[in-house]
């Protein structure tokens, strides 16, 4: 299992593991593992080349595996072994296992991830150029937020009051017309960002359910992939602060994040240097 390009295709499944440094030995031990990935993901004999694991960094949480595969079995393989790799260097901070949902739907009943750039698109979206950070080039900046949903609210809602919360129909996930200037914003038209001369910036999102209907848990995991920074920062601002202010995004009303961390996503090159 080698680690493929932000912009691979979706997955069945994902375990989002986030952790966080033990001791002032930690880091030592921590490089030598992400270092010899390759040889870890090798390892794991009947891996198959659409699993992926990428390996971010940041704080308060230190560490970011994104671990995805068609076969959960492969995820969690890939977990049991790294997790002994790095023993108890790290700690938990958080472990969500993800999963596709009918035909990429989240589970407030909506197709998710529809609208991903693609191939040079995707890279020119997701990936840092040396005109950008030459320290960082081939990198990629990520933004995970866990929600929790309260299904129980959404689902008293009428189907088109749904769907105009979301600015999209529920059944052929075609895009509502935007509203006027000065009243409430969609979902889609909070997310919508442009740069400077109007052009519309995308972000690669991994997004996955999770949940535990026993447990009465149910919420989805959002992963975004960007290249400027700028543009994740923006859509949370205008989400949670609205557009204009004051009118915030409705999903917030029924979707709680209970975590949010950015992380830098290092190139393959990089995390193959740590250990020197």
């Amino acid at each position: 299992m080698n680690a493929q390009p932000v912009g691979a295709p979706l997955t069945r499944s994902a375990i989002f593991l986030v952790l966080s440094l033990t001791d002032p030995a930690s880091p030592s031990i921590v490089r030598s593992t992400l270092a010899n990935i390759s040889s870890l993901s090798k390892s794991v004999s009947f891996l198959r080349s659409k699993a992926l694991s990428i390996l971010l960094f940041s704080s308060p949480g230190d560490l970011l595996f994104h671990i995805r595969s068609d076969r959960h079995d492969l995820c969690f393989e890939f977990e049991r072994q790294l997790m002994k790799s790095l023993g108890s260097a790290v700690k938990l901070v958080d472990e969500t296992v993800g999963f596709r949902y009918f035909v990429s739907r989240d589970l407030l009943g909506f197709i998710d991830g529809n609208a991903n750039p693609e191939g040079v698109n995707a890279q020119a979206s997701t990936l840092i150029t040396a005109d950008d950070d030459p320290n960082a080039a081939g990198g990629s900046y990520v933004l995970v937020q866990k929600y929790l949903h309260d299904l129980t609210a959404w689902q008293a809602l009428s189907a088109e009051k749904q769907e105009q919360i979301i600015g999209r129909t529920k059944f052929d996930n075609i895009e509502l017309g935007d509203t006027e200037d000065g009243q409430q914003c969609s979902h889609k038209t909070l997310n919508t960002v442009g740069d400077a001369n109007g052009e519309e910036e995308d972000i690669l999102r991994d997004n996955m359910p999770f949940g535990s209907p026993g447990a009465g848990e149910f919420g989805t995991y959002f992963i975004g992939y960007t290249r400027p920074l700028w543009v994740i920062e923006k859509m949370l601002e205008r989400m949670f602060v609205g557009h204009p202010p004051g009118l915030h995004d409705r999903v917030l009303d029924y979707s709680k994040p209970v975590t949010g961390t950015v992380f830098f996503a290092p190139s393959v090159d990089v995390l193959q240097g740590l250990a020197d």
